[in-house]
């Protein structure tokens, strides 16, 4: 059984079942007496030893996480369902004068202002200076997102609360979706204020925490999205930093690409991952300048004319996320016009709003991300190490594909594997070989959701407003963080989509090869083998040159995302509205089954 601190003995959370037995991490099985939402979130608070330390020292512990299964869920009287419609359950929420809701009013317990929805929190007023607070997360509600989670809110609950503590252990106790366990990550790391003594009284009070997002600032106008209020009236345009969703003109296919046998995509791990760390990001307000001089270690939004730099129509433009040059003027984030100076351009900005006041704030969110999604694939049996053999990590993300896919014809599995060149695991008896599958199947999940803290979390930075009834001009509840930073979310989707253009355009260089298309973080060259090993550039040590699309398990480096026939991608290339390769090179239409 894994080892917890004496504070919190019994790990960070328990799924619980309809008989009350409540599965923790390692194997843990507690009895919850509960029967009622005040008695269980008294239980959890009093009796279970559930919890999770905090991550920084200013910060605060984790609540206890109690995830009901369906059959809990009835248990404690909640209705099977809250909406069947995929696209509208995130503003659903119990009633207020639900029995649920009424009962816990009743027994002085409180709901934030989300209410009693897939992830209620349930609390009291802090007394005697200790926070009295219960996370709850109901699956049959879909509280585990598919996108996110995969396959994971049908597993058994020991199996399902093994998955969950090792996202809490690696990366925080979940608290939500994963965009908001990705935000929640951000604010535990580096939390906006710390404890410092009154010059005057001598007493600790609380202040600013230097280096964090200790305030709400206004976005600059060209930051914000066309609803928000800082936007009307505003007619100076917006940026336009999002990732490349770029298909390369047919007719710009040579002949040597158009005979060659396969179309293989290769895609960047944890893309927006990588361009976190160590990316200067705004700490305070904009500050508008005219005829600013570019200066890249200073962030901001800087208004410059990127239209007469010349692009070969065999690459995307790295300034739009068409793939297609800029046409004039236009708002652009301090990655991407830092690389149009690599490029040889002379920048000479309109004018700019800068962040006077930036640090890299993301950093202990890139560290900790980085180290939970490398442990994961080392437990997936990928080597992780630096110089790991290319063609061994090939190999290994193979058997790990097989294995987490594997349905229970394990016959078919053995064959797959033989088929790979995998005969040491081909070769396992049944028992052992099932047990790899289910073991693989979990990982993956972990995997997924490790992913989806990563994108969905920096996607939050600039979340929408939500519900039918919003008028656009009207200030919405994300407003009201610190977190709600636009400006961030840019510079780190600019610096990813420019990252993957150098390394396309290192590609071309050494070796003449062009992508056939790109999707955000996946790029289809044309290859005579199934192996990107077959059209990467390599030294002369077999190894794949450095600047180039580098095969490994960690952030930035890549792995195969899909192999096709060339006849398929050119088929898609030459129709009357062309399709992007790099979206469908798994075999399905990827955007829309990873919400991209």
């Amino acid at each position: 059984m894994q080892a917890f601190d004496g504070q919190f003995p019994n790990g960070p959370l328990v799924v619980l079942d309809g008989d009350g037995s409540a599965y923790g991490v390692g194997g843990l099985v507690l009895e919850c007496p509960a029967t009622t939402f005040a008695q269980l979130a008294a239980w959890a608070l009093a009796e279970s030893g559930l919890g999770a330390a905090r991550l920084n020292r200013n910060g605060r512990d984790a609540d206890p996480l109690i995830v009901l299964t369906a059959a809990a869920a009835e248990r404690f009287g909640l209705p099977p369902s809250l909406d069947d419609d995929p696209a509208t359950r995130r503003s659903q929420r119990l009633p207020q004068d639900h029995k649920v809701v009424k009962a816990l009013a009743r027994s002085k317990w409180q709901l934030t202002r989300r209410g009693f929805g897939p992830w209620p929190r349930i609390y009291r007023p802090v007394a005697d200076g200790r926070r009295q607070c219960v996370q709850l997360a109901v699956l049959p509600w879909r509280a585990l997102d598919d996108r996110a989670w995969g396959a994971a809110g049908t597993l058994p609950a020991p199996d399902l609360a093994r998955v969950l503590g090792i996202y809490a252990s690696r990366v925080i106790t979940p608290r939500g979706s994963s965009a908001t366990c990705g935000l929640e990550l951000m604010t535990a790391l580096r939390p906006p204020t710390r404890a410092v003594r009154d010059e005057v009284s001598g007493e600790w009070v609380s202040g600013p925490n230097p280096g964090a997002l200790t305030a709400v600032v206004q976005a600059a106008p060209p930051e914000v999205l066309a609803e928000h209020p800082a936007a009307q009236g505003w007619s100076g345009g917006f940026m336009d930093e999002e990732s490349c969703q770029w298909i390369r003109p047919v007719q710009t296919l040579s002949e040597a690409e158009m005979v060659e046998p396969f179309a293989v995509g290769i895609d960047l791990n944890t893309a927006y991952l990588a361009a976190a760390g160590r990316l200067n990001v705004g700490l305070g307000a904009p500050v508008h300048v005219r005829r600013p001089r570019f200066d890249k270690k200073v962030p901001g939004a800087w208004l410059v004319d990127l239209s007469g730099i010349e692009c070969d129509p065999r690459l995307p433009s790295p300034f739009t996320p068409t793939g297609l040059p800029p046409e004039g003027p236009g708002w652009y984030a301090t990655p991407t016009i830092a690389y149009a100076q690599e490029l040889g351009a002379d920048v000479r900005p309109v004018e700019a709003y800068v962040r006077e006041q930036y640090g890299a704030y993301l950093d202990p969110w890139h560290d900790r991300l980085r180290e939970a999604y490398v442990s994961t694939m080392a437990e997936a049996g990928i080597p992780v190490e630096k110089d790991a053999d290319e063609r061994a990590f090939l190999a290994a993300m193979t058997a790990h594909r097989l294995l987490k896919d594997a349905g229970e014809d394990l016959d078919a599995l053995r064959a797959a594997l033989a088929a790979e060149g995998l005969a040491h695991l081909a070769g396992l008896g049944d028992g052992r070989l099932a047990s790899a599958a289910w073991r693989h199947h979990q990982i993956a999940m972990v995997l997924t959701a490790v992913k989806s803290t990563v994108k969905f979390g920096i996607g939050k930075l600039r979340e929408r407003p939500q519900g039918v009834g919003y008028v656009p001009g009207a200030p919405w509840p994300a407003l009201e963080r610190p977190t709600w930073r636009p400006d961030i979310r840019a510079a780190v989707i600019a610096k990813a989509r420019v990252n993957l253009h150098r390394k396309m355009a290192n590609v071309a260089k050494a070796s003449g090869r062009y992508p056939l298309g790109v999707n955000i973080d996946c790029v289809v060259y044309a290859s005579p083998t199934a192996s990107p090993l077959g059209f990467l550039p390599l030294t002369g040590s077999g190894k794949v040159l450095p600047g180039a699309f580098r095969l490994g398990a960690t952030p930035g480096l890549a792995k195969v995302e899909g192999v096709q026939s060339m006849l398929w991608a050119v088929d898609l290339l030459e129709r009357e509205q062309p399709v992007n390769p790099a979206r469908h090179v798994k075999g399905y239409d990827s955007a829309t089954a990873e919400g991209k």
